[in-house]
């Protein structure tokens, strides 16, 4: 992808997740809004929503000490692309160690995914999950229960804490689940990957090159208003 055009398909996402906040009114009806008090009210909120996005007590995150730019990548399992991008994010991670990533599991793509994205998210609290989700990434073909087995016994999981910790943490994984599913919509995503770099959103997949220079941009311009 060539340079200018990242920067305006980035651009372009920047305006909608920075600026495009609705306001709901009692009876449920999203209401745009105008003018200059307003826009300065949907900006607010939406810097309230990113850092929700971007700071959750559940989803698995990777925060090296004195990280300067965060990046969300909305994942499934079962998802070919999503696959693709992975190493590329293990890339980015080996060359830029200012990058916290945060790894919001959106299993879209049935039954396989919520267990595999479950386990994923339960495995953090054994502190197995970069291993897991690595291993859960390489699976071959469609995810399945053994598949999942098999990933974890790769990675060293102990899968009687996993199962413990499923049960001990059911309700705080799917409320996790739940406010990916939540933060997806109000962001417009229509599939998986989607990558949040900063206010910068990537609807798909990426190279390294392309990611680098997203990093970049988002550590330059933090909230977005060189494409406003």
């Amino acid at each position: 992808m060539k340079k200018w055009s990242l920067f305006i398909l980035l651009g372009a996402a920047a305006l909608l997740v920075g600026t495009l906040v609705l306001r709901t009114e009692g009876d449920g009806t999203a209401q745009a809004q105008t003018g200059p008090g307003e826009a300065a009210a949907d900006a607010q909120e939406a810097a309230r929503v990113r850092a929700e996005i971007q700071n959750d007590p559940v989803a698995p995150t990777f925060a090296p000490k004195g990280h300067d730019v965060t990046l969300v990548m909305f994942t499934d399992y079962q998802c070919p692309y999503c696959r693709k991008v992975h190493p590329v994010l293990e890339e980015l991670k080996r060359a830029d160690p200012k990058v916290k990533i945060v790894y919001r599991d959106w299993p879209i793509f049935g039954a396989p995914s919520v267990e595999a994205a479950r386990a994923a998210i339960a495995s953090t609290y054994q502190g197995k999950h970069a291993a897991f989700n690595d291993a859960l990434m390489a699976m071959p073909g469609k995810v399945s229960s053994p598949g999942i087995r098999a990933a974890a016994d790769k990675a060293g999981v102990d899968w009687n804490r996993l199962q413990a910790d499923l049960e001990k943490h059911d309700d705080e994984i799917d409320a996790a689940l739940g406010r990916t599913s939540k933060y997806a919509a109000m962001m417009g995503l229509s599939g998986t990957p989607a990558l949040l770099v900063g206010p910068y959103l990537i609807p798909g997949a990426i190279d390294i090159t392309g990611l680098r220079e997203a990093v970049e941009l988002a550590r330059t311009d933090p909230t977005g208003t060189a494409a406003k």
